[in-house]
């Protein structure tokens, strides 16, 4: 299992929300190439970038700040937000980014989705975002009928690179992940489960190691707050 830090953007600056909303905002650092720099130095080996404007419009909005992580941290990028089409998704890695995740087109447009999938083999995630196990659309503004655990499986054919899955009940919360909830997706779908929402500690990060097959974790408001010790992280999971 890896550590990977996030880095989320709204107007150019590096931010963290709570369950989504854009009215509970709390800064952490306008030069977001500092904070991928310090990651870098930490021992990460990906950086989950997340364009929150971007998720709302539906378009690229923090480009330059996007660019000017990939050019600083010199290792993995995955920017999700807002992708929604192979001609942003070229756009995305135009920038530097390694990889792309795809968020509210997998429900909203799965033929669309499969073809971006399909158009860049293994460069391609799927995020899967539920509340109370229901999929959460544009920017978590909206509430589907259907749950995560069946739209992943939707996936599994077309190869996705990986798939995150966030409890939006616990993202931005520190409140401890979802352990029955993230163990359930690993055990329903053939694709690589990263797990986000809710870590807290470092005991948390061992919680989600005890989960046979899990790909990875997310966790931003956690390090920001000085709860965790990126670099031990790492090395926990390396370990």
């Amino acid at each position: 299992m890896i550590v990977i830090p996030a880095i989320d953007l709204h107007e150019g600056n590096v931010v963290r929300l709570k369950k989504g909303a854009f009215d509970d905002v709390t800064r952490y650092s306008s030069v977001p190439a500092d904070v991928a720099k310090e990651f870098r130095d930490a021992g990460a080996e990906r950086i989950h970038v997340v364009d929150l404007d971007g998720s709302v419009r539906g378009e690229g909005v923090n480009t330059k700040a996007i660019e000017s992580i990939c050019r600083a941290s010199n290792v993995e990028v995955e920017l999700g937000g807002g992708i929604r089409s192979i001609d942003h998704a070229r756009a995305a890695f135009d920038l530097g980014v390694t990889y792309v995740i795809l968020g509210t087109i997998t429900a909203s447009k799965p033929d669309e989705a499969k073809r971006i999938i399909s158009a860049f083999p293994g460069r391609v995630g799927i995020g899967i975002d539920a509340l109370k196990g229901f999929v959460a659309v544009r920017g978590w503004k909206e509430i589907t009928q259907e749950t995560a655990v069946s739209l992943a499986r939707e996936y599994e054919e077309a190869g996705p690179a990986f798939l995150v899955y966030t409890d939006i009940d616990r993202d931005g919360m520190l409140t401890g992940p979802n352990i029955e909830a993230m163990s359930e997706m690993v055990r329903s779908v053939n694709i690589p489960v990263v797990a986000s929402g809710g870590v807290s500690s470092i005991e948390d990060i061992e919680a989600l190691k005890g989960i046979t097959g899990l790909m990875g974790v997310i966790t931003g408001k956690a390090i920001y707050e000085g709860r965790i010790d990126l670099r031990k992280a790492i090395e926990l999971c390396r370990s």
